[in-house]
């Protein structure tokens, strides 16, 4: 069986253990977890979930069935391969001398990137768009030396207007 990569977006409780509970049951079916980012929702006491992972279709499909019945967990949307809006933040501290500075202005520039942070030898970047976009202004900054790195993992939601009976969580 073909694996393929899965964005799966739940609406949960904003109660401890819930994210526990929801990454126990990948554990089980023996799937690595490749992002997962959690925040508050547009409705009051749930947040939403966006967890990326590689799976078989119908594996996957019995993990989102399986996720549906756990405690708190109140919607499970698998969105891989319908019409999303994806993004992820990265912040990125690289090293800058005064002769290197400008350089990586200009590659921020380009990639519509913000430095949010100026030390004397150091630059820290802010990049937000699709994991693509942010993979390519890390090949070009590891040129100058990176010394750390703080991605968000993906977030993800339908666009336009829900699809009756596929609302998005």
């Amino acid at each position: 069986m073909i694996k393929t990569r899965h964005t799966i977006v739940a609406l949960v409780g904003n109660k401890p253990g819930v994210l526990t509970r929801m990454a126990s049951l990948f554990r089980r079916r023996g799937y690595n977890i490749e992002s997962i980012a959690v925040g508050h929702s547009e409705i009051p006491d749930l947040s939403r979930m966006t967890i990326v992972v590689n799976g078989t279709d119908n594996l996957l499909e019995q993990v989102r069935k399986q996720l549906s019945k756990v405690v708190d967990v109140v919607k499970v949307v698998d969105v891989t391969g319908d019409n999303i809006t994806a993004r992820e933040l990265a912040l990125i501290k690289v090293k800058a001398t005064s002769t290197t500075r400008s350089e990586i202005i200009e590659i921020v520039d380009i990639f519509r990137a913000k430095i949010v942070d100026v030390a004397p030898d150091s630059l820290t970047i802010e990049i937000t768009g699709d994991e693509e976009k942010v993979d390519s202004l890390l090949k070009l900054l590891r040129n100058f030396g990176i010394r750390e790195i703080a991605r968000t993992g993906r977030i993800a939601m339908l666009r336009g207007q829900p699809r009756p009976g596929r609302d998005s969580p």
